[in-house]
Protein backbone atom coordinates (compact mmCIF):
# COMPACT_ATOMS: atom_id res chain seq x y z
CA UNK A 1 0.00 0.00 0.00
CA UNK A 2 1.30 3.46 -0.98
CA UNK A 3 0.37 6.17 1.52
CA UNK A 4 0.19 9.76 0.27
CA UNK A 5 -0.63 12.81 2.39
CA UNK A 6 -2.61 15.51 0.55
CA UNK A 7 -2.25 19.11 1.77
CA UNK A 8 -4.32 21.36 -0.53
CA UNK A 9 -3.62 24.55 1.45
CA UNK A 10 -5.09 27.82 0.17
CA UNK A 11 -6.63 29.13 -3.04
CA UNK A 12 -6.13 27.03 -6.16
CA UNK A 13 -4.34 24.41 -4.09
CA UNK A 14 -7.84 23.16 -3.28
CA UNK A 15 -8.43 22.59 -7.00
CA UNK A 16 -5.13 21.27 -8.32
CA UNK A 17 -4.27 18.82 -5.52
CA UNK A 18 -7.57 16.90 -5.91
CA UNK A 19 -6.83 16.83 -9.65
CA UNK A 20 -3.39 15.32 -9.05
CA UNK A 21 -4.90 12.79 -6.61
CA UNK A 22 -7.47 11.80 -9.24
CA UNK A 23 -4.69 11.10 -11.74
CA UNK A 24 -2.77 9.03 -9.19
CA UNK A 25 -5.90 7.06 -8.33
CA UNK A 26 -6.51 6.32 -12.02
CA UNK A 27 -3.18 4.48 -12.33
CA UNK A 28 -4.55 1.40 -10.61
CA UNK A 29 -1.96 1.39 -7.84
CA UNK A 30 -2.97 0.67 -4.26
CA UNK A 31 -2.83 4.21 -2.88
CA UNK A 32 -4.24 5.38 0.44
CA UNK A 33 -4.77 9.14 0.64
CA UNK A 34 -4.75 11.11 3.88
CA UNK A 35 -5.84 14.76 3.75
CA UNK A 36 -4.27 17.25 6.16
CA UNK A 37 -4.72 20.95 6.95
CA UNK A 38 -2.30 23.84 6.42
CA UNK A 39 -2.37 27.40 5.15
CA UNK A 40 -3.30 30.97 5.98
CA UNK A 41 -7.04 30.32 5.89
CA UNK A 42 -6.60 27.47 8.36
CA UNK A 43 -4.44 29.76 10.49
CA UNK A 44 -7.24 32.34 10.64
CA UNK A 45 -9.65 29.62 11.76
CA UNK A 46 -7.43 27.76 14.22
CA UNK A 47 -4.46 30.00 15.06
CA UNK A 48 -2.00 27.46 13.61
CA UNK A 49 -0.89 27.48 9.96
CA UNK A 50 0.38 23.89 10.11
CA UNK A 51 -0.75 21.84 13.11
CA UNK A 52 1.21 19.00 14.66
CA UNK A 53 -1.39 16.58 13.26
CA UNK A 54 -0.38 17.57 9.73
CA UNK A 55 3.31 17.07 10.46
CA UNK A 56 2.50 13.67 11.97
CA UNK A 57 0.47 12.70 8.89
CA UNK A 58 3.33 13.65 6.56
CA UNK A 59 5.81 11.69 8.65
CA UNK A 60 3.51 8.66 8.70
CA UNK A 61 3.04 8.67 4.91
CA UNK A 62 6.61 9.60 4.04
CA UNK A 63 5.45 11.50 0.94
CA UNK A 64 3.05 14.41 0.52
CA UNK A 65 1.46 16.48 -2.23
CA UNK A 66 1.30 20.13 -1.19
CA UNK A 67 -0.82 22.75 -2.98
CA UNK A 68 -0.16 26.39 -2.14
CA UNK A 69 -0.52 28.85 0.71
CA UNK A 70 -1.39 32.53 0.83
CA UNK A 71 1.43 33.80 3.03
CA UNK A 72 0.98 37.41 4.21
CA UNK A 73 3.53 39.96 3.01
CA UNK A 74 3.91 41.49 6.48
CA UNK A 75 4.63 39.79 9.79
CA UNK A 76 1.55 38.23 11.41
CA UNK A 77 1.98 37.17 15.04
CA UNK A 78 1.93 33.39 15.36
CA UNK A 79 1.95 32.64 11.63
CA UNK A 80 4.61 30.43 10.10
CA UNK A 81 4.90 29.46 6.46
CA UNK A 82 3.67 25.85 6.14
CA UNK A 83 6.09 24.90 3.37
CA UNK A 84 9.05 26.41 5.23
CA UNK A 85 7.87 24.62 8.38
CA UNK A 86 7.78 21.31 6.48
CA UNK A 87 11.25 21.90 5.06
CA UNK A 88 12.59 22.62 8.54
CA UNK A 89 10.74 19.84 10.37
CA UNK A 90 11.92 17.12 7.98
CA UNK A 91 15.19 18.69 6.80
CA UNK A 92 14.00 18.74 3.18
CA UNK A 93 17.35 20.02 2.02
CA UNK A 94 17.05 19.52 -1.74
CA UNK A 95 14.56 21.27 -4.00
CA UNK A 96 14.42 19.65 -7.44
CA UNK A 97 12.83 21.64 -10.24
CA UNK A 98 12.86 19.93 -13.65
CA UNK A 99 12.38 22.05 -16.76
CA UNK A 100 11.20 19.81 -19.60
CA UNK A 101 9.65 20.91 -22.87
CA UNK A 102 5.95 20.35 -23.47
CA UNK A 103 4.59 19.75 -27.00
CA UNK A 104 2.81 23.09 -27.26
CA UNK A 105 3.59 26.32 -29.09
CA UNK A 106 3.92 28.04 -25.70
CA UNK A 107 6.95 25.87 -24.82
CA UNK A 108 10.51 26.12 -26.04
CA UNK A 109 11.58 22.76 -27.57
CA UNK A 110 14.48 20.46 -26.70
CA UNK A 111 14.74 21.34 -23.01
CA UNK A 112 15.53 18.76 -20.37
CA UNK A 113 17.34 20.45 -17.53
CA UNK A 114 17.11 20.16 -13.76
CA UNK A 115 17.68 22.93 -11.23
CA UNK A 116 18.87 21.58 -7.87
CA UNK A 117 18.33 24.22 -5.22
CA UNK A 118 19.63 24.14 -1.66
CA UNK A 119 16.45 24.33 0.40
CA UNK A 120 17.29 25.08 4.04
CA UNK A 121 20.01 27.75 4.18
CA UNK A 122 20.99 30.98 2.46
CA UNK A 123 18.85 34.09 2.86
CA UNK A 124 15.81 31.91 3.59
CA UNK A 125 17.32 30.66 6.85
CA UNK A 126 15.05 33.15 8.65
CA UNK A 127 17.79 34.98 10.52
CA UNK A 128 16.64 38.58 10.23
CA UNK A 129 16.76 41.41 12.72
CA UNK A 130 16.34 45.14 13.08
CA UNK A 131 19.18 47.28 14.36
CA UNK A 132 17.63 50.72 14.72
CA UNK A 133 16.75 51.84 11.21
CA UNK A 134 18.79 49.07 9.62
CA UNK A 135 17.30 45.71 8.66
CA UNK A 136 19.78 42.83 8.53
CA UNK A 137 19.39 39.35 7.04
CA UNK A 138 22.11 36.76 7.56
CA UNK A 139 23.04 34.57 4.58
CA UNK A 140 23.83 31.19 6.09
CA UNK A 141 26.01 28.80 4.07
CA UNK A 142 27.48 25.70 5.72
CA UNK A 143 30.00 23.14 4.54
CA UNK A 144 27.57 20.30 5.32
CA UNK A 145 24.68 21.92 3.48
CA UNK A 146 26.80 22.82 0.45
CA UNK A 147 28.38 19.38 0.22
CA UNK A 148 25.15 17.43 0.40
CA UNK A 149 23.34 19.57 -2.17
CA UNK A 150 26.30 19.23 -4.54
CA UNK A 151 26.18 15.45 -4.07
CA UNK A 152 22.46 15.49 -4.83
CA UNK A 153 23.12 17.39 -8.07
CA UNK A 154 25.82 15.01 -9.26
CA UNK A 155 23.74 11.96 -8.29
CA UNK A 156 20.79 13.37 -10.23
CA UNK A 157 23.00 13.95 -13.27
CA UNK A 158 24.21 10.35 -13.05
CA UNK A 159 20.66 9.05 -12.63
CA UNK A 160 19.42 11.08 -15.61
CA UNK A 161 22.39 10.06 -17.77
CA UNK A 162 23.33 13.70 -18.20
CA UNK A 163 26.87 14.83 -18.74
CA UNK A 164 27.34 18.10 -16.88
CA UNK A 165 26.59 19.89 -13.63
CA UNK A 166 26.82 23.69 -13.62
CA UNK A 167 27.54 25.22 -10.22
CA UNK A 168 25.88 28.64 -10.07
CA UNK A 169 27.22 31.17 -7.57
CA UNK A 170 28.41 34.73 -7.02
CA UNK A 171 31.74 33.96 -5.41
CA UNK A 172 33.41 36.92 -7.11
CA UNK A 173 31.43 39.20 -4.75
CA UNK A 174 30.24 36.91 -1.95
CA UNK A 175 33.71 35.54 -1.45
CA UNK A 176 33.14 33.90 1.95
CA UNK A 177 29.62 32.43 1.61
CA UNK A 178 29.55 31.55 -2.07
CA UNK A 179 33.26 30.89 -1.86
CA UNK A 180 32.50 28.06 0.57
CA UNK A 181 29.63 26.80 -1.59
CA UNK A 182 31.89 26.72 -4.67
CA UNK A 183 34.74 25.06 -2.77
CA UNK A 184 32.44 22.25 -1.57
CA UNK A 185 31.05 21.67 -5.06
CA UNK A 186 34.55 21.44 -6.54
CA UNK A 187 35.47 18.85 -3.92
CA UNK A 188 32.35 16.75 -4.59
CA UNK A 189 32.96 16.88 -8.35
CA UNK A 190 36.16 14.85 -7.88
CA UNK A 191 34.02 11.80 -7.03
CA UNK A 192 32.19 11.99 -10.37
CA UNK A 193 34.91 11.98 -13.04
CA UNK A 194 32.45 11.00 -15.78
CA UNK A 195 30.45 14.21 -15.23
CA UNK A 196 31.80 17.57 -16.36
CA UNK A 197 31.61 20.30 -13.73
CA UNK A 198 31.05 23.80 -15.03
CA UNK A 199 30.57 26.99 -13.04
CA UNK A 200 28.82 30.23 -13.82
CA UNK A 201 28.02 33.49 -12.07
CA UNK A 202 24.32 33.78 -11.30
CA UNK A 203 23.72 36.92 -13.37
CA UNK A 204 25.34 35.29 -16.41
CA UNK A 205 23.26 32.17 -15.77
CA UNK A 206 20.07 34.23 -15.79
CA UNK A 207 21.02 35.49 -19.23
CA UNK A 208 22.01 32.05 -20.54
CA UNK A 209 18.68 30.56 -19.45
CA UNK A 210 17.02 32.97 -21.84
CA UNK A 211 19.59 32.70 -24.61
CA UNK A 212 20.61 29.03 -24.77
CA UNK A 213 19.06 26.85 -22.04
CA UNK A 214 19.44 23.81 -24.32
CA UNK A 215 23.15 23.76 -23.46
CA UNK A 216 22.62 22.88 -19.78
CA UNK A 217 21.86 19.60 -18.01
CA UNK A 218 21.85 20.03 -14.20
CA UNK A 219 22.29 23.32 -12.34
CA UNK A 220 23.03 23.47 -8.62
CA UNK A 221 22.88 26.64 -6.58
CA UNK A 222 21.96 28.25 -3.29
CA UNK A 223 18.46 28.86 -1.98
CA UNK A 224 17.54 32.34 -3.22
CA UNK A 225 19.38 32.01 -6.52
CA UNK A 226 17.67 28.69 -7.15
CA UNK A 227 14.25 30.13 -6.37
CA UNK A 228 14.68 32.96 -8.85
CA UNK A 229 16.34 30.95 -11.63
CA UNK A 230 13.78 28.15 -11.50
CA UNK A 231 10.88 30.57 -11.77
CA UNK A 232 12.63 32.20 -14.71
CA UNK A 233 13.19 28.81 -16.32
CA UNK A 234 9.50 27.88 -15.95
CA UNK A 235 8.66 30.66 -18.41
CA UNK A 236 10.52 28.69 -21.07
CA UNK A 237 7.97 25.84 -20.91
CA UNK A 238 4.71 27.69 -20.28
CA UNK A 239 5.00 29.35 -16.89
CA UNK A 240 4.43 28.49 -13.25
CA UNK A 241 1.20 26.63 -14.02
CA UNK A 242 3.11 23.72 -15.55
CA UNK A 243 6.17 23.71 -13.26
CA UNK A 244 6.57 20.86 -10.74
CA UNK A 245 8.98 20.56 -7.85
CA UNK A 246 10.17 18.16 -5.16
CA UNK A 247 11.43 18.84 -1.64
CA UNK A 248 13.64 15.90 -0.71
CA UNK A 249 14.97 14.85 2.70
CA UNK A 250 16.50 11.67 4.04
CA UNK A 251 13.17 10.15 5.18
CA UNK A 252 10.38 12.43 3.91
CA UNK A 253 9.63 14.12 0.59
CA UNK A 254 7.05 16.79 -0.24
CA UNK A 255 6.00 17.50 -3.83
CA UNK A 256 4.38 20.76 -4.94
CA UNK A 257 3.57 22.82 -8.01
CA UNK A 258 5.74 25.90 -8.14
CA UNK A 259 2.82 28.33 -8.46
CA UNK A 260 1.17 30.13 -5.55
CA UNK A 261 -2.42 30.20 -4.30
CA UNK A 262 -3.56 32.57 -7.12
CA UNK A 263 -6.40 34.26 -5.20
CA UNK A 264 -7.44 36.16 -8.34
CA UNK A 265 -8.66 32.94 -9.99
CA UNK A 266 -9.27 30.67 -6.98
CA UNK A 267 -12.67 29.02 -6.97
CA UNK A 268 -13.34 29.68 -10.65
CA UNK A 269 -12.33 26.21 -11.84
CA UNK A 270 -9.77 27.53 -14.31
CA UNK A 271 -6.49 26.84 -12.50
CA UNK A 272 -3.92 24.83 -14.45
CA UNK A 273 -3.51 21.40 -12.80
CA UNK A 274 -0.49 20.33 -14.88
CA UNK A 275 2.12 21.56 -12.39
CA UNK A 276 0.47 19.58 -9.59
CA UNK A 277 0.03 16.50 -11.79
CA UNK A 278 3.67 16.58 -12.89
CA UNK A 279 4.60 16.96 -9.21
CA UNK A 280 2.67 13.74 -8.61
CA UNK A 281 4.82 12.16 -11.34
CA UNK A 282 7.92 13.22 -9.39
CA UNK A 283 6.40 11.57 -6.32
CA UNK A 284 6.02 8.35 -8.30
CA UNK A 285 9.66 8.56 -9.40
CA UNK A 286 10.69 9.00 -5.78
CA UNK A 287 8.87 5.87 -4.55
CA UNK A 288 10.25 3.66 -7.30
CA UNK A 289 7.29 3.84 -9.67
CA UNK A 290 9.19 5.33 -12.59
CA UNK A 291 7.14 3.55 -15.26
CA UNK A 292 3.93 4.95 -13.80
CA UNK A 293 5.52 8.40 -13.62
CA UNK A 294 6.32 8.16 -17.33
CA UNK A 295 2.68 7.20 -18.00
CA UNK A 296 1.55 10.39 -16.27
CA UNK A 297 4.01 12.56 -18.19
CA UNK A 298 2.99 10.97 -21.49
CA UNK A 299 -0.71 11.55 -20.68
CA UNK A 300 0.07 15.21 -19.97
CA UNK A 301 1.93 15.50 -23.27
CA UNK A 302 -0.98 13.93 -25.18
CA UNK A 303 -3.39 16.37 -23.53
CA UNK A 304 -1.23 19.31 -24.59
CA UNK A 305 -1.04 17.94 -28.14
CA UNK A 306 -4.85 17.79 -28.15
CA UNK A 307 -4.90 21.49 -27.16
CA UNK A 308 -6.93 20.85 -24.01
CA UNK A 309 -5.38 23.83 -22.24
CA UNK A 310 -6.31 26.28 -19.53
CA UNK A 311 -6.38 30.02 -20.10
CA UNK A 312 -2.78 30.63 -18.99
CA UNK A 313 -1.62 28.46 -21.93
CA UNK A 314 -3.94 30.11 -24.44
CA UNK A 315 -6.83 27.64 -24.15
CA UNK A 316 -10.38 27.67 -22.81
CA UNK A 317 -10.44 24.41 -20.83
CA UNK A 318 -11.32 24.24 -17.15
CA UNK A 319 -9.29 22.50 -14.46
CA UNK A 320 -11.79 19.64 -14.69
CA UNK A 321 -11.49 19.41 -18.49
CA UNK A 322 -7.72 19.10 -18.34
CA UNK A 323 -7.83 16.54 -15.53
CA UNK A 324 -10.39 14.38 -17.32
CA UNK A 325 -8.37 14.48 -20.52
CA UNK A 326 -5.18 13.45 -18.74
CA UNK A 327 -6.99 10.57 -17.01
CA UNK A 328 -8.44 9.49 -20.34
CA UNK A 329 -5.01 9.60 -21.95
CA UNK A 330 -3.59 7.28 -19.31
Amino acid sequence: MIKVCLIPGDGVGNEVIPAAAEVLAALGLRIEFTEAHAGFEYFKQSGDAIPDATLAAVEDCGVALFGATSSPSTKVQGYRSPILALRKAFDLYANLRPVQSLPGKFSRPNLDLLIVRENTEGLYAGRERLDGDTAIAERVITRQGSTRIAKMAFEQARKRNQHSVTVVHKANVLKVTDGLFRECALEVAKDYPEITMKEMLVDAMAMRLVRDPENFDVLVTTNLFGDILSDEASALIGGLGVAPSANIGEKVAVFEPVHGSAPDIAGQGVANPIGAILSAALLLDHIGQGAQADRVRQAVNETVKQSVLTKDLGGTATTRDVTRCIVSNL
